[in-house]
């Protein structure tokens, strides 16, 4: 049998690798330049727009309808994510009946669903004043308490609607900071900060004692109908010469 024999192949020439690019270094995007710090409103400015406020509304009144401090606190206690107006809708028929905690009792944790069932979360806002009327009854004599961290403790109340009661009912001077207080004191440069509570303490601080009965509802009319959340009317604002915002259209 003849032998075969086999050719060697040939092996194919390396292919020298590509050397790796250099990796050329992307110019650095200029650093934005920090904005410069908001500044302070000075106390002569602070007392001139509260005086503006006090002339051109000298008695502001909350627009939560009550008739006495128990269904204060309630209409304060249901107007959590939900707006006055809605919340009035709703407690007008209830107020009619359950004006007190007792009544509230009597009344019922199902038949108070129906009457403000058309506001927000009813279900829980329901339980939460049954809960706090029976508190009332069995801890405070059936009266609303008159200090913040009593009004804390009741179902379903915290600490804005300890500063509203205290305000409203007993007329402290307390600041209750909501939505639009803290819009207006962040963006006015007034009480700059990043909680509710930075905000309270902050207003506390720089407005004067002659003004804190009606602050805060002052505040919260301006951040209302005027100091909008997405278009605030800068050409009709009060203080619009003295605000800070650096958007504004004036």
């Amino acid at each position: 049998m003849a032998k075969i024999t086999r050719k060697p192949v040939p092996r194919k020439a390396a292919v020298p690798k590509k050397k790796a690019k250099a990796a050329v270094a992307k110019p650095k995007a200029p650093a934005k330049k920090s904005l410069k710090a908001v500044k302070p409103w000075t106390p002569a400015e602070i007392h001139e727009v509260f005086s503006r406020f006090r002339k051109a509304n000298p008695e502001p009144k909350g627009e939560l309808e009550h008739v006495n401090p128990f269904t204060l606190l309630v209409a304060v206690v249901l107007s959590a994510q939900a707006t006055d107006a809605g919340v009035n809708k709703a407690t007008r028929a209830l107020f009619e009946v359950a004006d007190t905690p007792q009544k509230m009792l009597d009344l019922g944790e199902e038949s108070l669903r129906e009457y403000i069932k058309t506001i927000g979360l009813y279900r829980t806002k329901a339980r939460n004043v049954i809960a706090l009327s029976a508190k009332l009854l069995s801890e405070f004599g059936g009266e609303v308490p008159r200090t913040r961290a009593e009004i804390e403790s009741l179902p379903g109340a915290g600490r804005k609607t300890a500063n509203v009661v205290l305000n409203m009912a007993f007329g402290e001077h307390t600041m209750a900071v909501d939505t639009h207080v803290f819009r207006v004191g962040n963006r006015t440069g007034l009480a700059p900060g990043k909680t509710p509570l930075d905000v309270e303490l902050g207003l506390e601080k720089v407005i004067p004692a002659e003004f804190m009965l009606h602050a805060h509802h002052w505040l919260i009319l301006h951040g209302r109908y005027t100091c909008l959340a997405r278009k605030p009317r800068c050409e009709v604002c009060l203080i619009n010469d003295l605000c800070r915002w650096p958007e504004k259209t004036v």
